[in-house]
């Protein structure tokens, strides 16, 4: 059953916004912040723009509902009628919904590392229950951001964190499949949050490509949050997929990153 969002609960959200050019709307991982990921926003932005709103910063109570519809606003504040989505860990979830319902909206999708189609999203269930404990197991970016998160928004966090835990987004991978936007899975070789065989049953069902970073000679390893913790070969990996709105690039860019 579809949630009832009050206009009074909606409102354009807080946004990191850089660059010209085509965009690119990029939806930031659970208790993280739009400038964990300025480090890959700043690599991109001197041929598109980069917007990142703050997707937990919602005026009242978190719901699924009403931060899609907060994020329509967001678009419509920037002056943005068609973008590309790129969507990490917990905003995938939050990209595959907005995608669904305004596919007109929507150039192109990328997933890196995201929910997928399975329930009880493991990173969700452990930052409710154990929140120092994710904390010793974060980088220094990530544990940053999820203190500020925590301490901002606290009732928000858990309750995107309990839709994560519970929510069923098989419709919207069908409503998405049905649309024909392009979609993109991207997922790090040693992801300790998300498992690989749920990113590829979630790239199967929508119809999308699968690529696995393996780790280039001279990387340490390619974990969960290599969209921040290793922006140079995000970037070079996400040019590669010959996005529309990075249609001027090519793979010369990865193959460089892989170089000792």
């Amino acid at each position: 059953m579809m949630e009832v969002v009050r206009n009074q609960d909606i409102r354009p959200l807080r946004c990191v916004d850089t660059g010209d050019g085509p965009a690119l709307v990029l939806l930031h991982g659970f208790a993280m912040q739009p400038e964990t990921y300025l480090p890959l926003a700043r690599l991109l932005t001197d041929r598109i723009r980069v917007v990142i709103p703050a997707i937990f910063a919602l005026p009242g109570r978190w719901t699924f509902e009403g931060a899609l519809a907060c994020l329509e606003a967001t678009l419509d504040d920037r002056g943005l009628e068609r973008v590309s989505l790129l969507g990490h860990s917990f905003g995938g979830g939050l990209e595959l919904g907005l995608a669904a319902r305004r596919p007109d909206r929507v150039v192109e999708c990328v997933f890196g590392d995201t929910l997928g189609v399975r329930r009880e999203f493991g990173l969700a269930s452990e930052a409710l229950r154990n929140p120092p404990g994710l904390l010793r197991m974060a980088s220094v970016p990530a544990a940053t951001a999820f203190l500020r998160s925590f301490t901002t928004h606290p009732l928000q966090l858990a309750e995107a964190g309990w839709w994560g835990f519970t929510s069923d987004r098989q419709a919207d991978i069908d409503a998405v499949v049905g649309a024909g936007i392009p979609c993109h899975v991207l997922w790090a070789e040693r992801d300790t949050i998300l498992k690989r065989a749920d990113g590829q049953a979630f790239a199967r069902d929508l119809h999308a490509s699968f690529n696995v970073v393996r780790r280039p000679p001279g990387y340490g390893r390619i974990d969960h949050d290599w969209m921040f913790d290793d922006p140079e070969l995000f970037a070079a990996h996400l040019e590669a997929l010959g996005l529309q709105v990075l249609s001027t690039t090519t793979t010369a860019t990865v193959r460089r990153s892989e170089q000792p």
